[in-house]
């Protein structure tokens, strides 16, 4: 399954956020031989453009999804600003995670959140039915970011 990565944030350089992404996933031997890199496609005519730069991963089926879900968890805990990363399934399917509700998440709540990630990613329900993200000032749920 071949999935696409996404980085956006206000006024960011989302083409040096993307390869900065793209040389964190590379840290993780796991992933590291599955990562490729390649532009975004031209946006449409009228619209406001697109991500200069996606990252690709090849996953097995079943495979790696946890990997993944944990680095992007980890990547966005340790940026600057807000940001969020949009994982682009093969079937359109989009499951966002945002720097903004997980910067102060203790460690079982990134590993909470990077297994509701992992389960979007396999399109498995959640353990429970609340969020991708938490909000990290109050650990109320926040409603998911999918579309």
């Amino acid at each position: 399954m071949k999935v696409t990565l996404a980085v956006s944030g206000p006024g960011e350089d989302t083409d040096g956020a993307s390869s900065d992404l793209r040389r964190w996933l590379r840290r993780h031997p796991e992933l590291r031989d599955r990562i490729t890199r390649e532009p975004a496609a031209e946006p449409a005519p009228g619209s406001m453009g697109a991500a200069g730069e996606l990252v690709s991963l090849l996953l097995a089926p079943g495979g790696l999804t946890a990997a993944l879900a944990a680095a992007v968890v980890a990547w966005l805990q340790d940026r600057r600003g807000n940001q969020t990363v949009t994982i682009t399934l093969p079937d359109g399917t989009q499951v966002t995670v945002s720097s903004e509700r997980v910067r102060d998440l203790s460690a079982e709540g990134s590993g909470e959140l990077a297994e509701r990630v992992a389960q979007a990613i396999q399109r498995r329900p959640a353990a429970t039915d609340d969020c991708t993200d938490r909000d990290a000032a109050s650990g109320t749920p926040a409603e998911p970011d999918r579309t």
